[in-house]
């Protein structure tokens, strides 16, 4: 076999001892459709569940997860502020991935994860908190799309930028969903 392969087979089979050693997983929420936050909120909630130090952090449109659910209303200080509040709505106005079908889709997918006894994704990010997972908002995203701590859930435990993040997130796994 040569080198370069045994070097990489070596590296990933240290690396579960690694994640043992760390246990700190942190997840970088980019976007803001449903699907991806599932995933998302399903590591995050596993990875706590097992022992794990679990930090979500949230930018962009996946700070939408975030945001109390009062609809789409255009609130904000100026124009462009309150066209992105619109957009966003909230955790009940997220759309799929793919195939959103004018929105229906994310509602038949929770129509199905209900049937099939699946956590929703209200019911994955309550399991999260429960199980002690820290939620932060990235601070220059709040600025760019003109939001206020006010527009979050009271669970989110801090504004923050990156550098913040990067050293809470330091020792442990990175994703980025």
């Amino acid at each position: 076999m040569p080198d370069a392969i045994k070097k990489d087979f070596d590296s990933i089979a240290d690396r579960p001892k690694l994640l043992e050693e760390n246990k700190r997983l942190s997840i970088v929420c980019f976007s803001g459709d449903f699907d991806r936050l599932v995933a998302a909120f399903t590591l995050a909630s596993g990875a706590a569940a097992v022992g794990y130090e679990v930090s979500v952090f949230c930018t962009f449109w996946g700070l939408n997860i975030l945001r109390k659910s009062r609809g789409r209303l255009p609130i904000g200080k100026g124009l462009l502020a309150r066209f992105f509040n619109f957009l966003q709505g909230g955790s009940n106005h997220l759309p799929l991935s793919r195939l959103n079908f004018l929105g229906v889709s994310p509602k038949l997918m929770t129509y199905m994860m209900k049937k099939r006894n699946v956590a929703t994704l209200p019911e994955l990010v309550d399991a999260a908190l429960a199980l002690g997972v820290r939620l932060y908002a990235c601070e220059m995203s709040m600025t760019i799309l003109g939001t206020t701590k006010e527009d979050f859930i009271p669970e989110v435990r801090e504004v923050i930028g990156v550098a913040k993040f990067l050293d809470y997130s330091s020792g442990g796994e990175r994703i980025f969903i």
